[in-house]
């Protein structure tokens, strides 16, 4: 593509990848089946550009695609659909810890046992999908910016990989991120609001 060695599993990704995240930031149910396609396409784009933990991460994305699928119908009170929450205190602790661990934990794997040229980067980028994936499973809003952070990541490090199209993707993906931030920010903000109250009888007149 203009003069770019493509293959079939970036220009399909490309195209699913736009799909799934425009279904999320408008709250579709669909965007998980059309996920889970995404990520078994990138998967062989990954492991055939040398990015092992970003290939391996496809497959847990598939298990959270499930998992949010079931969620999102039926997480919220209930049983019902979940709505969009913020992010508490406690679990920023737990996201935060879990960040630094699976970094570290990979970027050592990634360094010992594998030929990857861009450890630290692939590990960070990684940690930081499961974590944003997790929160978007709980529609949870600040997952968003979980996304804009890893998003600003991966476009200079698929430029540097030669995955150009994969590249303009995730510059499609940052600007959809922010879309979807504004969206369920929104969506948390009409929530608050209080409801108007019913018009109560007319007075007697006596």
């Amino acid at each position: 593509m203009a003069g770019t060695p493509t293959t079939w599993a970036e220009l399909l990704g490309f195209a699913t990848g736009v799909l799934n995240v425009w279904l999320v930031a408008r709250q579709r149910l669909w965007n998980w089946p059309v996920g889970i396609v995404n990520v078994l396409l990138l998967m062989v784009l990954f492991w055939t550009a040398g990015l092992y933990a970003d290939a391996g991460l496809q497959v847990v994305y598939v298990v959270l695609g499930l998992y949010g699928w079931w969620n999102w119908l039926f997480g919220g009170a209930q049983r019902s659909r979940l709505r969009v929450s913020r992010t508490g205190r406690g679990e920023w602790t737990g996201l935060a810890v879990a960040g630094v661990a699976l970094t570290g934990g990979l970027w050592l794997v990634l360094t010992r046992y594998t030929d990857s040229t861009v450890p630290l980067a692939d590990a960070l980028t990684t940690a930081l999908s499961l974590l944003a994936t997790y929160g978007q499973t709980r529609k949870l809003v600040e997952s968003w910016w979980i996304w804009i952070v890893a998003d600003l990541i991966y476009i200079p490090l698929y430029l540097y990989k030669g995955l150009h199209l994969t590249a303009l993707l995730y510059v499609i993906f940052l600007g959809l991120c922010v879309l979807g931030l504004r969206a369920w920010s929104a969506d948390l903000r009409r929530r608050a609001e209080p409801e108007p109250l019913a018009p109560g009888p007319a007075p007697v007149v006596p």
